[in-house]
């Protein structure tokens, strides 16, 4: 299960962030890794992952194993629930997508629309949907944010790694960095303000000194952590990298932007992996 939704959200956030990438950096568009191959492949990817995870997520309520879920409990799920809704709303979104880009491979705007609703379509799958009443749209709202704004970054990660580790173009990658940069300022905005929301419902106040004592409270310091490391990258990046290419367009600049957006990749894919697990366990406030 938690390897499924490791996989799924990562390949809804490079649906959506890949083409929202494009869009606003030009030189993405050739080398940012929204080619029409990577996109059918993430479409199609996204629709087999989807299947395995409704399967999955009914094995867990019924307590059998994937392999013996009943079909007729699948069936269930999807029209009796409202994560099953959500499910059938992201499958036919991604079919659409998947129609799109062998049409019209380049219509960037409706390609990240329909990659946000398929990615927004997850938060009915975890922690945010299991508010009531006003507070538990305002929870679900948040989570929705969260889930935009770190597919944004990630998108952006993985665009920004295919140009540099591709051709190789120190204009264009200081052009697509430059881009970036506006857009990260509102993007770390975001996922801070809703991962601030979020927190206040699935953990609260009076539990944060009990958070070393359960294994969720450990995976949340631990993916705090590499999220501020993943800033403190992306600081690096903005401030001294991204000038220094400018400046000179030198392969050792060249270099040493390879190696953050490695780094910085493998702290985005270590968070998203925790976030995987942790929507497998209870958070304190339902504890």
């Amino acid at each position: 299960m938690i390897g499924i939704r490791f996989a799924l959200y990562a390949d809804l956030m490079l649906l959506f962030g890949l083409p929202l990438f494009a869009l606003y950096t030009p030189g993405g568009r050739d080398d940012g890794g929204v080619g029409r191959l990577a996109s059918l492949t993430l479409a199609l990817a996204g629709l087999v992952l989807s299947l395995l995870s409704i399967a999955a997520m009914t094995a867990a309520m019924a307590g059998v194993p994937l392999a013996q879920v009943d079909p007729a409990a699948i069936q269930l799920m999807i029209t009796g629930t409202p994560m099953g809704q959500a499910w059938a709303v992201r499958v036919a979104v991604l079919a659409g997508l998947l129609g799109l880009v062998m049409i019209r491979p380049r219509r960037f705007g409706i390609a990240a629309l329909l990659g946000a609703i398929a990615l927004a379509s997850l938060a009915w799958t975890g922690h945010g949907a299991a508010g009531d009443g006003n507070p538990g749209w305002i929870q679900l709202l948040a989570d929705i944010v969260h889930l935009l704004a770190a597919a944004a970054w990630c998108g952006a990660l993985a665009g920004l790694g295919a140009m540099v580790f591709g051709r190789g173009d120190p204009a264009k990658a200081h052009v697509a960095l430059d881009r970036f940069a506006r857009a990260g300022t509102v993007i770390v905005g975001l996922v801070l303000a809703s991962g601030l929301v979020n927190s206040a419902y699935l953990v609260g106040v009076s539990h944060l000194a009990q958070l070393p004592a359960t294994l969720y409270g450990r995976l949340l310091i631990a993916k705090l952590a590499v999220f501020t490391a993943m800033l403190g990258l992306a600081a690096l990046n903005r401030f001294r990298l991204t000038p220094a290419l400018a400046a000179a367009g030198a392969p050792p600049s060249f270099a040493a932007l390879r190696i953050s957006l490695l780094l910085e990749g493998g702290a985005a894919t270590s968070i998203l992996a925790l976030v995987a697990w942790l929507g497998t366990l209870e958070p304190p406030m339902s504890m």
